[in-house]
């Protein structure tokens, strides 16, 4: 119990003393893990019986994405990112979409799609966050829940 009190401590200040760049990557992390997760669990599901806890769970990993990603799209500055902005709102729509098709129909390449898309983002962020290294934000969290 203690353990766990301890673990949740420190996601909770990672998260909170993050830059705004590692706030993005922790973001992209958690929406690949889920996704991840959803393609673990469909492929059990495709292998075998299907198990309704196991749809269940398929569906909760692909929502906490899909959060995720509306998420990003809420904290987007279209007046300081501009044609980025714009581009990375459209690109978190269309993740949205596709999850939403792929969730209805459990389809795994459509997943599989999104969550290779979000890898290589996450890839682009931590070159430019790596690069331009900010001080953190003295911040309260706020939003969806990665810390735990």
């Amino acid at each position: 119990m203690a353990y766990t009190n301890q673990v949740s401590a420190y996601r909770e200040t990672r998260v909170k003393t993050a830059s705004q760049g590692q706030l993005v990557i922790m973001l992209y992390d958690e929406a690949v893990k889920q996704l991840d997760r959803s393609l673990e669990l469909l492929g059990l599901n495709s292998t075998g019986k299907k198990d309704p806890g196991r749809i269940e769970k398929i569906n909760k990993a692909i929502l906490k994405a899909q959060e995720i990603f509306t998420e990003l799209m809420a904290s987007l500055d279209f007046e300081r990112g501009g044609e980025i902005a714009k581009n990375l709102f459209s690109l978190y729509s269309w993740f949205n979409q596709e999850l939403l098709a792929a969730n209805v129909k459990q389809d795994q390449r459509q997943i599989t799609v999104v969550r290779n898309m979000v890898y290589e983002l996450r890839g682009a962020w931590a070159q430019v966050a790596a690069k331009n290294p900010v001080e953190p934000m003295n911040r309260p969290a706020a939003g969806v829940n990665i810390a735990g």
